[in-house]
């Protein structure tokens, strides 16, 4: 992820980060990394790139931070609207869409922004990739960002349609650590959440560090 300012406006393009989003038999499961950066530099270890929008919803950030911020409140804004006016959720195909012409109508003044959709509807779970032209694609899982084709190689041997989120978060970190290995904007920690019919839950610290250890994955170091 790339903060603002003169070295980000070097290199808009470049999607520093990386985010996975698998759906799971029994829901979805979205998860980051830590890290942004400006340029070459490390700009902050403990970034939020992994958003809550509805009870059924929720979005991961690349790209420049401002523009990506600003998308997820807009987006969380007309969620919320929708659920007042209608008494009901979104459905996660209507949040995609609604994003992907956000980000089309402006693509003249465009975000810098890549996203990651997640969400679970009356037909199930789903995962988009929404790109800053608008360009919407779902799939059964998704990584966005500069380390995306290292999580990649490894969700894709280990993803089957039948696990389960427990299942697919152990697969998101191992996605998340393979990129941070091998990808200099990835790093510093994980952000995870997990998206059921029942409910929205987001990973604790110390839940997370509990599957890293079995995993045999080596935590992060603690932040100051």
């Amino acid at each position: 992820m790339q903060t603002s300012g003169p070295a980000a406006d070097e290199d808009r393009l470049l999607k520093g980060t990386t985010t996975i989003g698998v759906v799971a038999k029994d829901g979805v499961v979205l998860g980051t990394e830590r890290r942004a950066t400006s340029g070459t530099m490390i700009s902050s270890r403990t970034a939020q790139k992994l958003f809550k929008i509805d009870q059924n919803l929720g979005v991961t950030i690349a790209g420049l931070v401002g523009d990506a911020q600003v998308l997820t409140r807009y987006l969380r804004a007309e969620v919320s609207l929708y659920r007042l006016r209608r008494g009901a959720p979104l459905a996660a195909e209507g949040a995609a869409t609604l994003l992907a012409n956000i980000l089309s109508g402006n693509r003249y003044y465009p975000y810098w922004a890549w996203l990651l959709l997640g969400g679970v509807d009356g037909k199930g779970g789903h995962v988009f990739s929404i790109d800053a032209a608008g360009g919407l694609i779902e799939d059964r899982f998704v990584s966005v960002g500069s380390g995306s084709p290292f999580a990649y190689s490894l969700v894709e041997d280990g993803y089957s349609r039948d696990m389960s989120t427990s299942d697919a978060v152990d697969l998101v970190l191992r996605g998340l650590n393979a990129a941070m290995k091998r990808d200099s904007a990835s790093g510093d920690g994980y952000l995870t959440h997990v998206i059921t019919p029942k409910e929205y839950r987001e990973l604790g610290e110390d839940e997370i560090n509990k599957r890293l250890k079995v995993l045999k994955i080596p935590l992060p170091p603690p932040q100051p």
